[in-house]
């Protein structure tokens, strides 16, 4: 004899409602819907199924604890207002009462728009041309031609579902599938809208004027509520997200709202010290080197980076010094070097004669 207390897994002096509680939580496991490629789920259900038939009738239950499964009667399906329950929550239709689709609410749409480091920084008002589905202007979102309206569908009477009840040992057993006639909306048309086609909807162009905040970072998304595509049947519209597209900078490399570049340091700068001038989102500003600076060093500006997003103060320009050597010396530029060189005691070329010697050295 099965022990249906067992199946639930429930003890013996459970409530009404634990008995109830623990067969829903089994039946949204094994439902077959649920496990169409678990073979042994149909059978859990089946057991599911006639255990709580029989617990949750207060005569069968006593019968059962008394006599066994055999005297406790096997009727119809489990309690209908449980099962009703069940697939209301588990499958998002009813069994025991109308399951028409409701509102849906409309599809978002995405845009793009590129912009300048500049611009990102400053933050601008950029327009955006989008095509989306509005409500139809002749039949008001409703499908149906001008003068006419939806009727009840006449395949499901207006419950959005087609119901089949069949026998089973177990007794009738009734499922329930999406109407194809009307998909669910409990009502079709007749008499189609000529401008929609019976959609409810047709696109529409239009343009947006959208607010890019200061700071914005590439691969950002900006929401803007409600001006996405219309809803059906009354459900409220999606909404418009825009892309950031940021265009890399010839001088400037941006990490969070830290900004980074190179600038060039005359040798000359570097060793006797003074001033070079840096560049920023916000015109050259000029700095003071130390005597000795050595290429590689780096100076932080602070608050000359990206403005910080939704918040205040902005980030940092970490600017990297890169001494540079000099190129094409006039004869005066070069006997001066030379002059440094011999009173540092540096080792330098000669011209051309001394890279023939390298040169025959290694022969």
């Amino acid at each position: 004899m099965a022990d249906h207390y067992g199946i639930l897994g429930v003890s013996r002096d459970a409530s009404a409602e634990e008995i109830k509680r623990a067969y829903r939580q089994l039946a949204r496991r094994y439902h077959p819907d649920a496990n169409p490629d678990d073979p042994e789920a149909a059978d859990h259900f089946k057991q599911v199924n006639h255990a709580y038939e029989v617990l949750s009738d207060p005569d069968k239950r006593q019968r059962y604890d008394m006599f066994g499964d055999e005297r406790a009667g096997a009727g119809g399906f489990a309690d209908f207002d449980g099962i009703s329950d069940l697939f209301s929550s588990f499958f998002g239709g009813g069994m025991g009462g109308r399951a028409r689709s409701g509102p849906a609410r409309g599809s978002d749409v995405l845009a793009e728009i590129e912009l300048t480091l500049e611009e990102a920084a400053a933050g601008v008002e950029r327009e955006v041309e989008i095509t989306t589905l509005q409500g139809c202007p002749d039949c008001h979102g409703s499908g149906a031609a001008p003068g006419t309206f939806p009727t009840t569908c006449s395949d499901c009477g207006g419950t959005g579902e087609l119901r089949t009840v069949r026998r089973t040992m177990l007794g009738n057993m009734m499922t329930a599938t999406t109407c194809p006639r009307c998909r669910g909306r409990g009502e079709e048309i007749l008499t189609p809208c000529r401008l929609c086609s019976g959609a409810g909807r047709v696109p529409v162009e239009d343009t947006l004027s959208v607010h890019v905040p200061p700071g914005v970072d590439d691969g950002a998304q900006l929401r803007v509520s409600g001006r996405g595509e219309a809803g059906t049947r009354g459900g409220r519209a999606g909404d418009l997200y825009v892309g950031i597209r940021v265009q890399p900078h010839d001088v400037f490399r941006r990490v969070g709202d830290d900004l980074g570049c190179e600038v060039p340091l005359p040798m000359t700068v570097a060793a006797l010290g003074g001033a070079v001038e840096v560049p920023t989102l916000d015109g050259a500003e000029t700095i003071e080197i130390e005597p000795g600076t050595q290429s590689g060093e780096v100076v932080r500006l602070r608050g000359r980076g990206m403005p910080h997003l939704n918040g205040r103060g902005r980030g940092e320009l970490v600017a990297l010094l890169k001494v540079e050597t000099p190129k094409d010396l006039t004869p005066e530029e070069r006997d001066l070097l030379l002059r440094f060189a011999e009173l540092h005691g540096d080792e330098v070329g000669q011209g051309s004669g001394f890279f023939d010697k390298i040169k025959e050295a290694f022969k």
